[in-house]
């Protein structure tokens, strides 16, 4: 992949890999992240319904031969966890064999949220595993929507989407703060690395929502301009050449979008295939207002 002429691709020729659970606005398919262990896909994301009738409800953990074709593999519901909704998770195999399942959890009656992970052995253990706080989050700070990635010497690196708490009513806000860890569970805190542009497409929220690259550092990651766009982001490239805690820089680009309805292209994620090829996942809104989880070579 050549990152310096990185440009994120259209939705024309995308395919459905996991379609809305209902028609209309609010039943949304997506916030999914990828990885690829052992030849397969692995992906998981979460199942959204409006507002009224439950928002995030469930997180699923599928694999695929080819990409396209998923089989579920592990389901893990929300009252579960004690949380309201769900948003976009992580799974991944870590250096020593074992699975894990990072969530995004909504505390209920609030606009909080936190980071928990679930630990097993197999993954068709994941619903039943050995659970730990990562982002716990604050009054002041929601946490949520990690990305994370382990270097070749075992480093833990993570992205973390943060919406500050301290004005009522504009807890849409977002940002994302770079962590480092050696475990994956216990992490620190460097500084906010990607931050809303005033006068931008990223004016109201910059969330970073993948790593193409650790050396260079560049990242997709998607935004929107006012809080009346919550929920309908698309997105962009930034980049950065101070390592990962580095400041990110977007690039001079208008962001992508669906062609439909609410024009949505959030979540963006992507994995090297088997075959050298790269394939992206995305949530992108259809003609009925709702969200399917699409991909798309690169």
């Amino acid at each position: 992949m050549d990152t310096v002429t990185l440009s994120l691709p259209d939705l024309d020729g995308a395919e459905v890999v996991v379609p809305a659970p209902a028609p209309g606005p609010g039943n949304w398919a997506g916030a999914a992240s990828a990885t690829v262990v052992d030849g397969q896909v692995w992906l998981t994301y979460r199942v959204r319904r409006p507002i009224a009738v439950g928002r995030g409800v469930s997180t699923v953990v599928a694999r695929s031969h080819d990409g396209l074709r998923f089989e579920t593999v592990a389901e893990v519901h929300r009252d579960s966890f004690g949380a309201e909704s769900f948003e976009r998770p992580v799974v991944l195999r870590t250096p020593e064999g074992r699975w894990r399942l990072y969530l995004s959890c909504a505390t209920p009656a609030s606009k909080h949220w936190w980071i928990e992970c679930v630990e097993s052995a197999r993954p068709e253990d994941l619903a039943g595993g050995t659970r730990t706080v990562v982002w716990a989050g604050s009054d002041l700070v929601a946490t949520k929507d990690p990305v994370i990635r382990v270097d070749a010497q075992r480093r833990w690196h993570a992205w973390v989407c943060e919406h500050p708490l301290d004005e009522p009513g504009h807890e849409d806000r977002m940002s994302t703060a770079y962590h480092s860890s050696d475990d994956g569970l216990t992490w620190r805190r460097h500084d906010t690395v990607l931050a809303p542009r005033p006068g931008q497409w990223d004016a109201r929220g910059a969330r970073v929502t993948d790593v193409l690259s650790l050396d260079p550092l560049v990242v997709v990651y998607d935004g929107r301009p006012r809080a009346e766009d919550n929920w309908f982001e698309t997105s962009g490239i930034a980049r950065s050449h101070a390592g990962p805690a580095g400041g990110l820089v977007a690039d001079d680009a208008e962001p992508v979008r669906s062609a439909l309805a609410d024009g949505a292209y959030r979540y963006a994620s992507t994995v090297r295939m088997p075959d050298g090829t790269t394939r992206l996942y995305v949530e992108a809104a259809r003609a009925d207002g709702a969200h399917d989880l699409v991909t798309v070579r690169m």
